[in-house]
């Protein structure tokens, strides 16, 4: 497997994951105000973490797989626009890999 295909697919994973908690916190804070009141720095040590960290870096490897191989820039798009969506970084991490690597992925 490609170095720059295995970033992508860590950073799509690391980023999804926290985007996911994110939305599921917020969801938790519409039913129950006394739970919030217990995880709201995990709320925000995560947002921070998402939002200023983990998610300039998933867009750096975005950019890296997007010109490494070739694609489409509204494959780029798309994988930006994952970032905002729960789930869909992990829908797209696996059409990605179906495109690139049609036969499975190559062994170490």
């Amino acid at each position: 497997m490609n170095a720059t295909f295995r970033r992508y697919r860590t950073m799509s994973f690391v980023t999804g994951t926290t985007l996911i908690t994110l939305y599921v916190t917020a969801l938790l804070k519409k039913i129950d105000l006394a739970l919030w009141t217990h995880i709201k720095l995990f709320v925000v040590i995560d947002g921070a973490g998402h939002g200023f960290v983990l998610y300039p870096i998933y867009m750096i490897m975005c950019f890296n797989l997007v010109m490494k191989f070739r694609l489409n820039v509204s494959y780029l798009a798309l994988m930006l626009f994952a970032g905002f969506v729960p789930g869909l970084a992990f829908y797209l991490e696996h059409r990605m890999r179906v495109k690139l690597y049609p036969r499975g992925l190559p062994a170490k």
